[in-house]
């Protein structure tokens, strides 16, 4: 049996009491929820919190840290969820040993499993997992499975548990797919007949990303998921597909065969090469239209060829629609919602990113329904604060994406005597003609704000003025973005982090992320202030590793909890699983920093000390 210090003795228990969910069916001493997504632990600390409890049956956690060695500790038969994130040390001996032990398991969400070089994973390892865990009913493989299956190997999806309802792969190749689903019957001497399969006939939620969405790939799906009600399929093709090997009009005909569709994603991601749905006209959103009357979400991306009239029928055809998206609609003007108030829409939910040819008339048009809660508006150029005007009368509004536009602080100011007590998250990156202005104007502390996410990034008139309205204001932001501000500098860090959010936490207390990377004026000052106490719940920072790049190792060691990018990346996550427990979440969140104090304690603060003196000796050298 493990021996425990006192001091993991205390962690434990603390660890109960704040951030772990008992099952009325178990002995109180024993918890049966492990939950931290937003903390990379590692092999000594997870070691003594894990080992003792035989009892666990839900595993949530960011394995950024671990590896094979933690395989053991991690996977145990009482387990009925399983959600690792960040497995990239890990080789296919993790899922094979998850279907060997965890036979009771009703979820399995694992992502970027052997994605470190060296590791691998064998097609073995996937018959013992589907093979092994026969009560499975939610499967989520995040980690690209064509670079370890063959052409023929997608049938071993064959060996899946019938009671599978969602079912999400990170990466698959349409071939794959379509034998997933289809099989070959002998019937005569010589000839074959492809027939509808009945693998995951039980599947209501399906979300895939594959090499190219191709019309059999889409027909395989719809003829034989008859539960389906969520499809969410992107691609990115490495090159124009083929006539023979894309999506056409024929293709969105065979969508929703079974008519119990409520949410469709179709994306064309130009992530690799600027290629688009060329063969898809107006007459394949008819199609799509007449098969789609009951859908309430759809979200549609890289139709290059679909016009107004197109993007219209959709709108006019399906009253049910609450959230409408499209992403990169060359030919989508405003004349799609000219006449919107025409139908029964009540739309909370609208996208139209990279829709060039909008304007603000179409924006005044949209704006009439009231009920809109999300609007994302990035790289629509052609608005300018006429928009503002518009959007600020809605009572409802929470998310306001405006990346790119043409407006000015005198639009932005507009939202201050409506909409802005509604927003959460807010961004204006690459509007350039704003100044520090709009910020004092938004945040001169008259009035409670609701905002959490604010995004300034590429705005190069924004200076360290801005960054003092937004914390005199003790706005409680929890996610800054200043990415590419070359006017910001190290006394906005100051400032950030002097901030006290309540009375009862500590300075800049409500920051979980900061982006600065690319800031012009940020020195080796500002790492004083990015040590603890200062930034308490800070999870993810942004900084130009050039700055002194001892330092910036010094710091990411020192709070080995933080996600320490200096290349230049997003930081955060886009969001979380669908099927994560929002409570939960929640309250495993509102403890984890003085979690992390715990885990942590005092370790570090000379090494990161002697960094910062030796980059001083350097400095008065070079002087």
């Amino acid at each position: 049996m493990l021996r425990l210090s006192a001091r993991w003795l205390l962690l434990a228990k603390h660890l109960r009491a704040v951030s772990l969910v008992f099952s009325p069916s178990l002995p109180t001493s024993t918890s049966s929820l492990f939950g931290f997504q937003n903390v990379s632990l590692s092999m000594e600390t997870v070691r003594p919190l894990l080992f003792p409890n035989q009892q666990l049956s839900s595993l949530k956690l960011d394995c950024g840290r671990l590896g094979n060695s933690a395989i053991d500790i991690l996977v145990r038969p009482s387990l009925r969820e399983i959600s690792l994130h960040n497995c990239r040390d890990f080789s296919g001996d993790l899922i094979s040993e998850i279907g060997r032990k965890c036979k009771d398991l009703r979820l399995l969400c694992l992502g970027s499993v052997a994605e470190k070089v060296g590791r691998s994973i064998s097609r073995c390892a996937l018959e013992d997992l589907l093979n092994g865990c026969s009560h499975l009913e939610v499967l989520a493989l995040m980690f690209d499975l064509s670079l370890y299956l063959r052409p023929g190997d997608g049938r071993i999806f064959g060996l899946v548990s019938d009671r599978l309802t969602h079912l999400e792969l990170g990466h698959i190749t349409s071939r794959m797919m379509t034998q997933l689903l289809t099989s070959t019957e002998i019937s005569g001497q010589d000839s074959n007949r492809v027939t509808t399969s009945t693998v995951l006939q039980n599947v209501q939620r399906l979300r895939l990303s594959v090499d190219c969405i191709t019309d059999a790939v889409v027909k395989a799906i719809s003829k034989s998921l008859p539960s389906l009600i969520d499809l969410d399929i992107r691609d990115a093709p490495l090159e124009d597909p083929r006539q023979v090997s894309d999506l056409t009009d024929f293709g969105l005909h065979e969508i929703n065969q079974n008519g119990k569709l409520k949410h469709l994603s179709l994306i064309r991601s130009q992530e690799f090469h600027p290629t688009y749905f060329r063969r898809v006209s107006d007459q394949g959103m008819l199609f799509l239209a007449d098969k789609c009357l009951g859908m309430e979400t759809i979200c549609l991306g890289g139709f290059c060829r679909v016009t107004d009239a197109g993007f219209k029928t959709i709108l006019h055809s399906c009253a049910s629609l609450s959230k409408f998206s499209i992403y990169h609609g060359p030919k989508l003007t405003d004349l799609v919602f000219h006449d919107i108030l025409a139908t029964t829409l009540s739309l909370s939910h609208v996208s139209l990113r990279r829709c060039h040819l909008l304007t603000d008339h179409a924006i005044q048009k949209l704006a009439s329904s009231l009920k809109l809660e999300n609007l994302d508006l990035r790289g629509c150029r052609n608005l300018r604060d006429e928009t503002l005007t518009a959007v600020s009368h809605l009572p409802k509004l929470k998310v306001l994406l405006l990346d790119g536009a043409d407006i000015s602080d005198t639009g932005l100011s507009y939202l201050k005597e409506g909409v802005l007590d509604s927003l959460v998250s807010l961004s204006v990156r690459g509007c350039r003609n704003l100044t520090d202005k709009f910020m004092s104007t938004l945040f001169d502390g008259s009035s409670k704000l609701a905002l959490r996410e604010l995004d300034l990034s590429n705005l190069p008139n924004l200076t360290d003025a801005a960054i003092f309205a937004l914390a005199k204001s003790g706005a409680p932001i929890t996610k800054l973005q200043l990415r590419e501000c070359r006017l910001i500098g190290d006394a906005s860090v100051m400032a950030l982090a002097s901030t006290r959010v309540y009375e009862d936490e500590c300075p800049g207390s409500s920051l979980c992320l900061l982006d600065l990377y690319d800031c012009g004026g940020i020195t080796q000052l500002s790492f004083k202030w990015l040590k603890k106490p200062f930034f308490p719940r800070l999870k993810w920072l942004g900084i130009t590793g050039s700055v002194n790049r001892d330092i910036v190792d010094a710091l990411a060691r020192r709070r080995p909890h933080l996600q320490v990018s200096c290349r230049g990346e997003e930081l955060g996550n886009d969001g979380e699983d669908d099927w994560d427990s929002a409570d939960i979440h929640q309250h495993i969140e509102a403890q984890e920093d003085e979690l992390e104090q715990w885990i942590l304690g005092d370790e570090g603060d000379v090494e990161m000390e002697d960094a910062e003196d030796e980059s001083e000796e350097d400095a008065s050298e070079e002087d």
